[in-house]
């Protein structure tokens, strides 16, 4: 569903605020510590040699930063960031002319990297590697291969499965990175952050409920922040309270766990089709009508985060808790040995 409220996805109107709320250094990026002190320390050593950073690899749920994360980078090496997408790149002389236009230690950043087709994977091989392309002139006996040297630059590979990407690939990362979901403590001072930027009057009481219900998400926040400002706006004087945001929150059918309609649909469809599972996740996508991607991708991540659905070898399974949030008794496991 395009147009769900909580999902991590970007949606059309994110587009026109992210850019303005995205932090530009390191210091002003909040959360993810590990993350953020390990690049300090690649970014100082590659600056202090003149050197251009190592190929970076930041995987993880969407809607957690991958792409502030590219672009802070971009900016603490003093480089342009040149954006493109894995499904974008649909020829290998797409690429080619990517790479051979990059300047010395310039960032190449691709989003959904993954998606990439093998023919153009490989093309990135000896590009990260050696720094040089193989381009085949010519065809039959006739070809030849030629070398085109590139400039030293960085690539940043983003995605939300790793799982999915080639081992040869992987492998000429040197900087690897994973996302996790957000404390609600950064949240809350994400979410004051983007209140000030957007010069909404935002009561601290109001900055946590927000958070609380934003799944641990930047991208989530920020889009509750607005919507609860057009309520404030439009219902009150502007100034965003607690009571404020819990009533915007509540006409918006988002409750205390960050939920909305089609979370509780797919573990009530769990619970009352299939027994609380274990079901597969082709079975779940068909009994709600949503694409099996997209309930892994989108969906799950967050709800297994949060202890509300585990992920087996036989299949999804709604946890206890999952039951009590529905107000209904898990059943009880059989424990006799036969």
């Amino acid at each position: 569903m395009n147009d769900r409220l909580v999902q991590a996805a970007p949606v059309d109107d994110d587009v026109q605020y992210e850019a303005g709320l995205r932090p530009r250094s390191l210091d002003d990026y909040i959360g993810q510590d590990r993350v953020r002190a390990n690049l300090q320390v690649s970014i100082a050593a590659a600056r202090g040699r003149k050197e251009a950073l190592d190929h970076v690899l930041l995987y993880g749920p969407p809607g957690l930063g991958k792409t502030t994360l590219a672009y802070v980078i971009g900016n603490e090496m003093g480089v342009p960031v040149r954006a493109t997408s894995g499904p974008v790149i649909e020829k290998p002389g797409d690429l080619a002319a990517m790479l051979t236009n990059l300047q010395e230690h310039e960032v190449l950043f691709i989003d959904e990297i993954h998606r990439m087709a093998p023919v153009i994977e490989e093309i990135l091989y000896p590009g990260m590697e050696d720094y040089e392309l193989d381009i085949v002139i010519g065809s039959g006996p006739g070809a030849r291969s030629v070398k085109v040297p590139l400039q030293k630059f960085t690539l940043i590979g983003a995605t939300t499965r790793a799982g999915l990407l080639s081992a040869p690939l992987r492998a000429r990362f040197g900087i690897t990175h994973r996302l996790d979901f957000y404390e609600d403590a950064d949240i809350t001072e994400i979410v004051r952050r983007s209140a000030r930027i957007l010069g909404v009057e935002l009561d601290e009481d109001a900055a946590g409920e927000l958070s609380r219900r934003s799944r641990g998400t930047p991208r989530i926040a920020n889009r509750l922040l607005r919507r609860v400002r057009d309520f404030a706006e439009v219902r009150a004087d502007g100034h965003v309270t607690a009571g404020v945001a819990e009533a915007a929150l509540k006409l918006l059918e988002v409750d205390d766990h960050g939920f909305d309609e089609v979370d509780r649909r797919l573990l009530r469809t769990i619970i009352d089709k299939f027994g609380g599972g274990p079901v597969g996740v082709n079975t779940i996508a068909a009994a709600i009508n949503e694409e099996k991607d997209a309930i892994e991708d989108i969906y799950e991540p967050f709800l297994i985060q949060a202890g509300f659905l585990d992920r087996t070898p036989r299949g999804r399974v709604a946890t206890a808790r999952a039951y009590e949030y529905f107000g209904l008794t898990a059943p009880g496991r059989d424990t006799r040995l036969w």
